[in-house]
């Protein structure tokens, strides 16, 4: 290597760990060029492997050359490293200066570097690397003893990582070869650090061999879930398993004696332990029926450990959750519990697994271990009670997700129901006896205990609702005991109110008859209204009062009364928390009030809604560097929005300007706000009778929007739509134009409800009303969607739904002026050679897909108005049109044969326009259809007067442009019966005659019912 280079990277590594910026800068930038440059990669290596040179200098060229591997080590990456240089690399990696760092930092970060070389080349391109390091493991020296086997152990772990077949197969051929001698090495030291720890032997040479037997405890965990397709039929492995829970009884009695050698020891011992459960919950989650013979080992190690008062000295709260974990995991477990009905039992290991855990967790165990999760870890401690009183809403916030896991007040209440649901006839009599004996007497505000056994009782009848239906009175319990406790002030009390509230939104949607709701109602607003009451409780009723209006019996109409006091209490308690996760969550059960109550909020709100609304500005200004709370205040405008069904003029300038920023690119904070930003946005629009310039200039946010990603393009159309009817001319003149022409871009890349849902935007483009100035302006706006249209229909191989919405976007530029129609075929067959670019071909191709195709439409309304279209352009004097006279005429008759039904009294009527006089509430068809149903477009009865609730603006807008639609407005027999004789009167009789008798006679006797000829 030339001495130079080597200085100059030295050099340069060195100004990449200064502090200066001046200096760090370009040293880093100057790195990163390297990084593609050949015998970068060697240079580090020496520079790593250099123990003279400064820690820190070695640690960053260990991280780079770490990342370069990421970037650069695969064969097809770009700027791939030769095969040349990383061969020497490989050997340079295994070399005495590596295997004997006497850094441990940088020991692991060249274990992990060497890891993920591992991971592309062994075995294939590194056959020797496993071999090498079992040899440095019988090394004499003790450092390279410990430093081969952490890399051992980062490369096992990088090689168990890896899913394909083939690699899985390889693991599973290395494992056999291993797996002996790395089960021999962890028995030595295992040994060792025992009977040294209990000889009372030196600390580092406990430590030595602690570390060494935890290093190997790692791999054969790796080694045994992943290497084997059948652990039990593996000796070595069946006599590892059978050990472990051994070893664990060892080690936690070692554990007394680590106590007064220092944290590190006893940190070490501490995950030995559970590295050795976490070997039993592998095994079991991923090997069930290997798991089998530990079923008895592993529950009795259990219950002695995490129930008895003996075993429970001994532990420490991780271990504990461990060891319920994997009580939850056996009988969670499908392969250890028997088929339901007569099914035959197919494998004898789930038999035999089921008796294993039938005959452990006997009736007297399992009510021993529903008692003692219930009074001894259902408790809250001293902990809790210190962190509610510095703390209370960080107390409130509940563990979310797989807390469980990790956390021990979660995983107890996980394995209780679990435990209450598989042995539910045993346990529901003791549950049912324990919450009787809390009845016998009244308990005292003073006494704690007595209080926080009370506590513990309630939740257990809390989790387990769904499992004691018939066995707990509800109604009657919260008559007579809860709606009494939760009115008792004292400041013990507030366990029990808190548990109160939260007992009422488990048993809600449970067993809770209608008539007493409005007591529980009641009952929740009292400690939400209260002053001074704690915050811990009015956070548990908030979220009580959302679970009683999650339940498909909930009735807004007995709400009614409280909403305004409900919207006012939460205004209050969105005032007093200081936590961001805390606002959050009121701010949650805000948005789910209003939306459960939308016309009762806009009817009596009252001062609650209208507090909320002038909170939220300085809200948001609060959470300025907190995008989720800023997310969650706009989503809970939203709902508010909608249901009061217009925007506080005081805060609209506001709200627009928060949807400016929201809806920028530009601004960092659209990754969290983009989504509830647009929603607010479409609710703003509709719930405007006008269309102000500040709302027209925001439509600018639309089209950069669109660019990157259809991610978002099913809103941003609900929006374009919105605007289309509001102000159209204004839109469509500006930004809409600009989010048209982008649409159009996107086309040729979307799936089919993208096309459609574009195409439908086109439409309504068209058919909104413009000033008798700008008449043609929506056909401008969409002119090369138009052209493309026309291209696509020539080849004739659209789905159906496709073909529907494009014959009808062609028929309603026809509608609206048939010589803008023949404009835009002559221009789009400019360039198509097939057609000799001529247009009278290219309409002759295109009216041959039309008649020949049309029957696939099955929406009668789009089926009408495309039968408008082709009646239309009877009378436009064009010579194709006439040459397609049969066709088309036989397509007209399809369709009035559909369309036309017959009256009692022998006259016809047709069925699109009979839907007109349908009762007020009923949807009529338009261009807006599907675009969340009726629910958001169509006036069900739920938009209407049947919740008493004002219609929308957008509504009545909608619903003049439906109303206006060609298949509503015009009468097709009407139509065609016009055009027929106006066509006689162009061609005269002779030639339309001519017509007629090409025309196939049973057409022209269907065609003769409706019209006369």
């Amino acid at each position: 290597m030339d001495p130079n280079i080597y200085a100059l990277v030295l050099d340069t590594l060195n100004r990449a760990t200064s502090q200066d910026a001046e200096v760090l800068k370009p040293a880093e930038k100057k790195l990163q060029e390297w990084e593609i440059e050949p015998g970068y990669y060697s240079v580090l290596l020496n520079v790593l492997s250099n123990h003279s040179i400064d820690v820190n200098v070695r640690w960053l060229a260990v991280m780079c050359f770490k990342n370069g591997v990421d970037r650069y080590w695969r064969r097809n990456a770009p700027n791939a490293i030769t095969e040349e240089e990383k061969q020497k690399l490989r050997q340079g990696l295994l070399t005495t200066p590596v295997l004997s760092e006497p850094v441990a930092q940088i020991a692991t970060q060249q274990a992990v570097l060497i890891a993920k070389i591992a991971r592309f080349d062994c075995p294939t391109s590194w056959p020797s690397l496993l071999p090498d390091l079992i040899g440095a493991m019988k090394a004499p020296q003790p450092l390279m003893q410990h430093r081969s086997l952490l890399i051992f152990h980062h490369v096992v772990k990088a090689l168990a990582s890896k899913r394909l077949l083939a690699d899985r197969r390889t693991f599973q051929e290395l494992t056999n070869s291993i797996y002996a001698f790395v089960l021999n090495l962890w028995h030595e030291n295992t040994e060792l650090f025992l009977r040294h720890i209990q000889e009372g032997a030196a600390t580092e040479m406990i430590t030595e061999h602690l570390e060494k037997a935890l290093l190997c405890l790692r791999i054969l965990r790796k080694l045994t879930v992943f290497g084997f397709k059948k652990p039990h039929e593996c000796q070595d492995a069946v006599a590892f398993l059978n050990v472990v829970f051994d070893r664990a009884k060892t080690s936690l009695e070692c554990r007394k004696l680590l106590k007064g050698r220092g944290i590190y020891p006893l940190e070490l011992c501490e995950k030995f332990i559970i590295h050795l459960t976490k070997v039993a919950l592998g095994v079991l989650s991923l090997h069930p029926y290997s798991y089998v013979p530990l079923i008895r080992p592993s529950l009795e190690f259990t219950l002695y450990y995490c129930f008895t008062e003996q075993g429970m000295v001994l532990t420490y709260e991780r271990f504990t959750i461990q060891c319920l974990n994997i009580v939850k995991g056996i009988m969670q477990c499908a392969e250890f519990k028997l088929p339901k009905g007569t099914e035959q039992v197919k494998e004898p290991l789930i038999l035999q697994g089921h008796q294993m855990k039938t005959e452990v967790l006997d009736q007297n165990t399992v009510c021993h271990m529903c008692r003692h999760l219930v009074t001894h870890y259902f408790l809250l401690s001293s902990d809790d009670l210190a962190l509610w009183d510095a703390e209370p809403e960080s107390f409130a916030t509940d563990e979310a997700g797989e807390s469980w896991k990790y956390s021990l007040r979660p995983c107890t209440e996980a394995v209780f129901m679990e435990l209450f649901h598989e042995f539910r006839s045993v346990l529901a009599p003791e549950l049912v006896r324990l919450l009787a004996s809390l009845q016998e007497s009244q308990v005292s505000p003073d006494d704690l205990p007595a209080i926080l056994k009370k506590d513990a009782i309630y939740n257990a009848v809390g989790l387990a609702a769904f499992d004691l239906y018939d066995d707990v009175d509800f109604d009657e319990w919260f008559t007579k005991v809860l709606s009494q406790e939760i009115k008792v002030k004292d400041n013990n009390y507030r366990i029990i109110r808190r548990r109160v509230c939260q007992l009422i939104g488990q048993w809600c949607c449970v067993r809770a008859s209608q008539s007493i709701r409005p007591a529980m109602y009641s009952c929740l607003l009292e400690p939400l209204t209260r002053s001074g009451e704690d915050p811990a409780v009015k956070l548990a009723a908030a979220e009580a009062l959302r679970s009683t209006m999650d339940d498909f019996s909930f009735d807004v109409e007995q709400f009614e009364p409280f909403v305004p006091h409900a919207l006012s209490a939460l205004y209050d308690l969105l005032v007093e928390c200081s936590e961001c996760e805390t606002k959050m969550h009121v701010l949650h059960v805000v948005s789910y009030v209003t939306d459960r109550c939308k016309w009762v909020v806009a009817r009596g709100g009252g001062e609650g809604a209208s507090a909320l609304f002038a909170a939220l500005p300085a809200l948001a200004l609060h959470a300025a560097h907190h995008h989720m709370l800023r997310a969650a205040a706009l989503a809970a405008l939203v709902h508010l929005v909608k249901a009061l069904g217009e925007c506080a003029p005081n805060v609209r300038p506001w709200v627009l300007n928060v949807i400016n920023e929201s809806t920028k690119l530009s601004e960092p904070a659209h990754v969290y706000l983009l989504e509830d930003a647009l929603e607010l946005w479409l609710a703003i629009i509709e719930t405007s009778p006008t269309g102000d310039p500040a709302l027209i200039q925001l439509a600018h946010n639309l089209y950069p929007i669109l660019e990157p990603s259809t991610e978002h393009l099913r809103v941003v159309v609900y929006i374009m739509q919105a605007y289309a009817l509001l102000c159209p001319e204004e839109f469509f003149s500006g930004a809409g134009a600009k989010c048209m022409t982008v649409l159009d871009d996107m086309l040729s890349d979307l799936r089919t409800d993208g096309v459609i849902t574009v195409l439908k935007m086109a439409e309504i483009c068209i058919s909104v009303n413009y000033p008798e100035r700008n008449t043609f302006l929506g056909v401008k706006v969409i002119w090369p969607t138009l052209i493309r249209v026309i291209h696509c229909l020539l080849k004739g191989d659209d789905l159906p739904m496709v073909l529907s919405v494009r014959l009808c976007l062609l028929s309603r530029v026809i509608l609206l002026s048939s010589d803008l129609f023949y404009k835009a075929v002559q221009e789009a067959s400019v360039g198509l050679a097939e057609y000799d670019s001529d247009p009278a071909k290219v309409l002759s191709r295109l009216l041959h897909v039309w008649t020949e195709k049309m029957n696939l439409v099955t929406q009668v309304e789009r089926w009408k108005v495309i039968g408008l279209g082709l009646a239309a352009l009877l009378t436009t004097q064009n010579q194709t049109v006439l040459e397609r006279f049969p066709a088309i005429l036989l397509n007209l008759s399809e369709v009035l044969n559909d369309l036309m039904k017959m009256e009692d009294s022998g006259n016809y009527i047709d069925s699109v326009d009979s839907a007109l006089v349908s009762p007020p509430g009923s949807r009529p068809a338009s261009p807006l259809e599907g675009r969340g149903g009726a629910a958001r477009w169509g006036g069900g009865v739920e938009s209407g007067a049947g919740e008493e609730g004002a219609i929308t603006a957008h509504e009545l807008r909608r619903r003049q442009f439906a109303a206006a639609h060609p298949a509503r407005t015009l009468d097709l027999r009407a139509v065609t019966h016009h055009q027929l004789e106006t066509l006689k009167g162009q061609v005269g009789p002779e030639t339309f005659d001519r017509l007629l008798q090409s025309t196939d006679k049973d057409t022209l006797q269907q065609i003769r019912e409706y019209i006369p000829l």
